[in-house]
């Protein structure tokens, strides 16, 4: 496993009180806290904001959670308008004010680094004048103060991509203290490069990173599995490039459900670093893969990515074709025959999920394969057998009886890749005669030969 410290955001707990919030993160395994403040949590306007501060700070030691500050809070300094005064503000000595607070209450929690954002450039504002303004306030947060700032890229706002940040940074002179948030979840929704690259891009500027799934084009927080993150690749991009700062899942809109969010994401997390690992050691060990091919579903999980589990698979399919990705197509066709021939049924499924990395000089292999799966009655197996691979090197006359197969045993067709450019004549004209047979039979005829047909139709 990585030495990542995975930690969850208290934006996230918005409806607990803060000392619950962290014994609730402490007690599910998160080794830090992305503290917002806010309101109810450590309000940096109280009066008695010292003396807060100092118990937030022994508890945080006593529950032995890492912190950063984040200062996203919606309506703190403004109670009509959402995150307002901004940087880019023609007043913005209240935001300026804030950040100068957040800094004191992270040097008096021993935080790691206050995480800010731009904010939306007012319509009234040019972009030199809003640029200008950006870096005259950057600058006068960072006087006379040695706590280190976090640039936080937000869509929506006047730096929403990590070029921008970088650039800002570098116009101020590249003060050490001043670093990058990257919120790997933005990195979908709106930056040209994947997470994993942006992480590259940011290297050891990268003080502070936000977990979370995004759709592209959408600035909607997720839980992971919901959009299009590859969170295995972007936890080895983190591990790779030595990231040492907190890793904290950022879920404002799940605080209705924040315990239950929290433990599945750290869930996902866990099983994630630990494939990212995995493909490390495959990658410098390929023989590993033998002994870690097994573990995959015990440590990444089990769970259905459709309603059966039959047309895209299982988690532990995804997460063992990974596997034979980060093999060589040399060692990948010397060590799939066994792999299949020695494992158990969910290992033999992911084998066949695989075949289509095969080098072209082992498609022998994989048709053997396909076809001993194909001979089985374990329709997880038939359903996997007649992907892409056998879309493509799969014979006619085996392809057809596999497709018919399906309707026999009850595998959803839509698990069958290439369907569409293969139906011929021969096959509807089996799939008419075994529709036939049902209906003199008295028997229900399975609606996925509709779907057949209409393929042919198509044509």
């Amino acid at each position: 496993m990585s030495t990542l410290r995975f930690g969850y955001g208290t934006n996230g707990f918005a409806n607990h009180r803060l000392d619950d919030a962290l014994a609730i993160i402490a007690d599910l395994g998160y080794t830090g806290v992305a503290l917002t403040l806010d309101h109810n949590h450590l309000d940096p306007f109280a009066g008695d904001v010292a003396e807060q501060t100092r118990r937030v700070r022994a508890r945080l030691e006593q529950l032995g959670l890492g912190v950063v500050v984040e200062t996203g809070a919606r309506f703190l300094l403004d109670p009509w308008r959402k995150h307002q005064p901004t940087l880019l503000s023609d007043e913005a000595g209240p935001r300026i004010d804030f950040l100068r607070r957040a800094a004191r209450i992270a040097a008096d929690l021993g935080a790691e680094c206050v995480s800010f954002w731009s904010g939306v450039k007012p319509a009234e504002v040019d972009d030199t004048t809003a640029w200008r303004r950006l870096l005259d306030g950057v600058a006068a947060v960072l006087e006379d103060t040695p706590a280190r700032f976090a640039l936080e890229p937000e869509p929506g706002h006047f730096v929403q991509h990590l070029a921008e940040a970088l650039r800002l940074r570098d116009e101020l002179g590249g003060p050490e203290q001043l670093g990058i948030t990257l919120d790997v979840g933005h990195c979908v929704a709106v930056e040209p490069f994947d997470a994993a690259t942006c992480v590259r891009q940011a290297g050891d500027l990268l003080f502070n990173v936000q977990l979370d799934d995004m759709r592209t084009g959408v600035h909607e927080h997720l839980e992971f599995g919901e959009g299009e993150l590859d969170l295995t690749a972007t936890l080895a991009a983190l591990a790779e490039v030595g990231y040492r700062g907190l890793a904290a899942i950022e879920l404002p809109r799940h605080s209705h459900a924040a315990p239950d969010v929290a433990r599945r994401g750290l869930r996902a997390l866990r099983a994630a670093d630990w494939l990212a690992d995995a493909e490390r050691t495959v990658r410098a060990d390929p023989a590993r893969i033998r002994t870690l091919f097994p573990a995959v579903g015990r440590k990444a999980g089990r769970s259905a990515l459709d309603a059966h589990g039959l047309v895209h698979g299982t988690v532990d399919d995804k997460a063992r074709v990974r596997l034979l990705a980060a093999l060589k197509p040399e060692d990948l066709a010397a060590e799939v025959p066994d792999l299949y021939r020695y494992g158990d049924g969910a290992e033999r499924r992911a084998v066949l999920r695989g075949l289509h990395l095969l080098p072209p000089e082992a498609a022998g292999t994989g048709v053997r394969l396909v076809e001993d799966a194909l001979r089985a009655n374990d329709i997880g197996l038939v359903a996997a057998a007649l992907g892409p691979f056998a879309a493509e090197h799969l014979d006619a006359h085996t392809w057809r009886h596999g497709v018919l197969k399906c309707l026999f045993v009850g595998v959803p067709v839509a698990a069958v890749a290439g369907l569409g450019d293969r139906v011929d004549d021969e096959l509807v004209r089996m799939v008419g005669d075994y529709a036939a047979e049902r209906r003199a039979a008295g028997r229900d005829v399975p609606s996925d030969i509709d779907v057949i047909l209409q393929e042919a139709g198509a044509q």
